[in-house]
């Protein structure tokens, strides 16, 4: 088993969990396995009504770093108001609505997530080669949410987990200088579909019903996997001082991969 490193920020995010085509969109606040088996889906160019090839992703294994969960944005957005019938938003019926769309959409603004995402050797190549020369361009929940750079900051790593809790650069939720000894720690939250120990006492165990097994826009089925949140203690090396920038820091760990 192998794995790849991705890094999920920009200035908005929207992880949809239980709201396709409802007036309020909603957000789960990580971004959810149905994401990011759509997000390689699309990069590798299989279309939404390909239910068999959904299946070449169940054996990949996600953790999840939260770096900055996000602020809670609700943006309130109309379609098609104050304008003729025949020119108002389609139905799915091949009709007109006659009024404007009004929708609730949720988002979060300026968080960072970064993934390990653990599989076998042959399926992480060739997700990484698709994700460097997307069919479709990637993007966060929605195709507005547009991904910063870094975006794949590993192509194949031996293992990802352990470069989420002892290499991967740290965005810190507020600008952050630190002059921290090695010795010294920060807590971090993370996501994980298969804790590599025992579970802390603290830990929470959420039930997520994410696991796609069709993306056809009108017959969409998802199960149900179970999830295990905890907080870690991160060297706090791993954050950004005045002679390292985030960005900085972030690139030249990218760049390792390719030297």
């Amino acid at each position: 088993m192998t794995g790849l490193l991705l890094r999920l920020a920009g200035p908005l995010q929207s992880w949809g969990e239980r709201s396709a085509f409802a007036p309020v969109r909603d957000t789960a606040p990580f971004p959810t396995r149905s994401a990011l088996t759509g997000l390689f889906a699309a990069a590798e160019g299989i279309g939404r009504e390909d239910e068999a090839s959904l299946r070449r992703y169940a054996g990949l294994e996600f953790t999840v770093r939260v770096d900055r969960p996000g602020v809670p944005l609700v943006d309130y957005h109309t379609v098609g108001g104050g304008r003729p019938k025949d020119q108002t938003a389609a139905t799915s019926g091949g009709s007109r609505k006659g009024a404007a769309v009004i929708t609730r959409r949720h988002y979060l603004a300026d968080a960072v997530f970064v993934i390990a995402v653990t599989g076998p050797a042959g399926d992480i190549d060739r997700i990484a080669a698709a994700l460097r020369h997307p069919h479709w361009a990637p993007y966060l929940g929605r195709r507005s949410c547009v991904p910063d750079e870094p975006f794949l900051l590993r192509a194949r790593v031996a293992d990802p987990v352990q470069e989420l809790r002892e290499r991967v650069p740290l965005s810190p939720a507020a600008p952050r200088h630190t002059g921290s000894g090695s010795g010294e720690r920060v807590p971090v939250a993370f996501l994980w579909e298969r804790h590599p120990g025992r579970l802390p006492a603290d830990a929470v165990t959420l039930d997520a019903n994410d696991v796609p097994f069709s993306f056809a826009p009108h017959h969409r089925r998802h199960g149900k996997r179970r999830l295990h949140r905890t907080t870690e203690q991160l060297p706090a090396a791993l954050l950004p001082d005045r002679v390292s920038p985030l960005h900085q820091r972030l690139f030249d760990y990218a760049k390792e991969d390719q030297a």
